[in-house]
């Protein structure tokens, strides 16, 4: 199972019940194609950087989980034929570093304080020159 991080943007049109649906619509999606939800936030409506489709603001979610390549497939195809998705993305985590990052990522939308602490610095000193006596 690979890690990955998704994170779609809703239109501000829609009423709360039609938000959740839509959101709990994605969800399904992903566990339907065998992937495990780790965790979510809920960022809710916020101003967009740009316009996307005639929209200066947006519902923004972000949805943390474990699966299968093959389902990703699946997740876009989904953004794509559904209108009310105005913008998404989807991030595959695998290095060592971003495994820990999303693992800590987790962590903080559960409520947990992240178990993954960030490497800390070594302290190197510069070699000492020596005199040299002549």
């Amino acid at each position: 199972m690979n890690l990955y991080e998704t994170m779609f943007v809703l239109k501000p049109t829609l009423t709360p019940e039609e938000t959740q649906a839509k959101i709990q619509m994605i969800k399904d999606v992903i566990t339907s194609q065998g992937g495990e939800i780790a965790g979510v936030e809920d960022w809710g409506n916020k101003k967009l950087a740009y316009k996307v489709q005639k929209f200066d603001r947006g519902y923004y979610f972000v949805c943390y989980f474990k699966s299968a390549g093959k389902a990703i497939l699946e997740l876009e195809r989904i953004y794509k034929v559904t209108e009310d998705v105005i913008k998404f993305m989807t991030l595959k985590y695998e290095k060592k570093v971003e495994l820990k990052a999303w693992h800590a990522m987790v962590d903080k939308s559960n409520g947990k304080k992240p178990t993954a602490e960030a490497p800390k610095a070594e302290k190197v000193e510069a070699p000492k020159e020596e005199a040299v006596k002549e």
